[in-house]
């Protein structure tokens, strides 16, 4: 700030002159004391100057509305939407939230430093204020094949970005634990410029915690239970309540916030597709979602403004108050939060859940990550898994809108020695196959619960190392799956009697379209419509589900490129159990 602008703000605080807007007949959210005021709400150079009795050059009337600072997503991978930040950026300011805490983890993973530069330039002059924290871990663990690696030295540079806050969730754990030396140089790296350094403590227990929190780690957004969340906040750190589109934990989590600890939680979405942040929302859902479960409608906003400002540092943003940003929402009530407004530095962005701000448009994206889809032609004899009929075999057994696992021992059913997928039984062929750089590393498994009758279903959205992976009743249909994954460079199929029923292209690394979000909106509809035609009648998003039966860093049992890995004795396993 220079001191010009200082100047004319202190003359609209004292009222020598006339606000740039002021909002009249409104009632103010006091973030602060939990309460609501009144007052007209000042905004000169998009800030607010003060609270009082203003006049301005612009008036906008709140009459019968709440003044509320807009809403901050603490945690959020903009590649799982499957659109650009410039089309993600209007999904989400008509939902109230005018800023996100992202991790370009998932297009890091793809296309490596590339990525990062692409997410950071992608996001420049946009509404949306978009804060980065850099992908720690890439690949996320040794025992898997991603399309990079960054180093800590591949990271600094980046560290002094305007828009870099620190190191994004570490979920290398062991390395942690290790004290491995490029892992602890990314932490003081980004430690010794005063950066953030959030955590991915899933399944760590209080022991976990301690040596989390001895690292600098400061957050967790991988809670599951209220244990979990309380043993986080007795070490300090700040728990991230998560509602996505597969990972859903706000119902559990939010029995762990008291008002004696609830200035150590926020929201946060994670993962979320574009479908559902259309149609239900961002973090306005968590709110909205908290309120449902008894919390406090104040204390709701507050996890979701304040209280996710100040854990990241953004002083100027969560509150109506002179000297904050003017990002603010108007809202019509309190219970369902629905939003009439956003201010966005004091100028109107959404109105009644539609963006209404500034046409912008993003621009082509290099060839480096629109060619990423690296594969040799595979075929039916390396889609086999050799089993013992009747002999036990390893299965993972997957739990609807949750991204842990169980490991189930199952009998095998086998014809000539080879696994036979069952949909009586609902055991299905999985295959993860490596799609970066020609390796030709395929791991083969067994996954229940994914509940498709025939065909396949396929994608190269599998967190973290986005390798291109396909689950099916056949090997026929698998096949055909994985041909037109690598025909689109990336995407999401459906394929049923060696025909494709449906696809989402996603050119750009294999994790994001170049289309309008409305366009790739209808084509995600069209895509879980005809999912009926393959049999599938859960009441969670299969692919979601395959994208996260990929992670190994997630309990209990995942697979990878390399094969089945067991997350208990953190190494892989063979199908067939000893």
């Amino acid at each position: 700030m220079n001191i010009d602008a200082l100047k004319k703000r202190i003359d609209v605080s004292t009222k020598r002159i006339p606000a740039d807007v002021v909002i009249k007949n409104g009632k103010i959210i006091d973030v602060f004391n939990l309460r609501v005021m009144e007052g007209d709400v000042a905004i000169v150079d998009g800030y607010i100057a003060g609270i009082g009795e203003y006049e301005g050059l612009e008036i906008i009337n709140a009459t019968g509305k709440f003044i509320s600072p807009a809403f901050i997503d603490g945690h959020v991978h903009i590649e799982s939407s499957m659109v650009t930040p410039a089309e993600f950026s209007k999904v989400l300011l008509a939902h109230g939230v005018t800023t996100v805490i992202t991790d370009p983890h998932e297009i890091g993973n793809v296309s490596g430093a590339d990525g990062i530069s692409f997410m950071l330039d992608q996001s420049e002059g946009l509404p949306l204020d978009v804060r980065v924290m850099l992908p720690s871990s890439v690949p996320a663990t040794p025992f898997e094949n991603a399309g990079a690696v960054l180093k800590a030295s591949d990271l600094e540079p980046f560290l002094a970005h305007p828009r870099v806050l620190g190191l994004a969730e570490v979920m290398d754990f062991p390395a942690v634990f290790r004290g491995d030396e490029d892992m602890l140089q990314k932490i003081v790296a980004t430690a010794d410029q005063n950066g953030m350094i959030d955590g991915h403590a899933a399944g760590l227990d209080a022991n976990g915690i301690n040596v989390y929190r001895s690292s600098l780690i400061t957050t967790d957004h991988e809670c599951t239970t209220k244990d979990e969340a309380l043993d986080r906040i007795s070490r300090g750190m700040h728990v991230l309540i998560r509602e996505g589109s597969v990972a859903k934990n706000l119902k559990v989590l939010i029995k762990a916030v008291t008002p004696n600890n609830a200035r150590r939680f926020l929201f946060c979405t994670d993962d979320k597709h574009l479908d559902d942040l259309v149609a239900e929302g961002s973090v306005d859902h968590n709110v909205r979602l908290a309120i449902q479960e008894g919390m406090d409608s104040l204390q709701a906003i507050q996890l979701a403004t304040l209280n996710a400002a100040e854990c990241y540092g953004l002083k100027e943003k969560g509150a109506v108050a002179p000297g904050y940003k003017a990002d603010l929402l108007l809202l019509d009530d309190l219970d369902s939060i629905v939003i009439s407004k956003v201010l966005v530095e004091g100028k109107q962005v959404a109105e009644d859940g539609k963006y209404n701000g500034a046409a912008f448009k993003s621009s082509e994206p290099p060839a480096s990550l629109t060619q990423s889809v690296n594969m040799t032609k595979i075929d039916s004899e390396k889609l086999a898994i050799s089993i013992t009929n009747g002999k036990p075999m390893h299965v993972i057994e997957i739990i609807p809108n949750q991204i842990v696992t169980k490991k189930k021992m199952v009998a095998a059913t086998a014809e000539n020695n080879r696994f036979v997928p069952s949909t009586t039984n609902d055991l299905l062929k999985m295959a993860v196959i490596e799609r970066h750089n020609k390796t030709e590393n395929i791991g083969l498994g067994v996954v229940k619960g994914i509940l498709i009758q025939n065909g396949a279903i396929a994608s190269t959205v599998a967190h973290d190392s986005h390798n291109l992976v396909v689950a099916g009743t056949n090997d026929e249909d698998m096949l055909v799956a994985i041909e037109a994954i690598r025909e689109m460079q990336g995407g999401y199929v459906i394929v049923k009697d060696g025909a494709v029923l449906a696809s989402v292209p996603l050119p750009i690394s294999g994790l994001m379209s170049d289309r309008p979000f409305t366009e790739v909106n209808q084509q995600i509809i069209h895509l879980k419509e005809k999912l009926k035609e393959i049999g599938f009648n859960g009441d969670f998003d299969p692919f979601l589900t395959l994208s996260f039966l990929t992670l190994p860093v997630i309990p209990e049992i995942k697979l990878t490129d390399l094969g089945l890995f067991d997350f208990k004795t953190f190494q892989h396993i063979s199908v067939q159990a000893e």
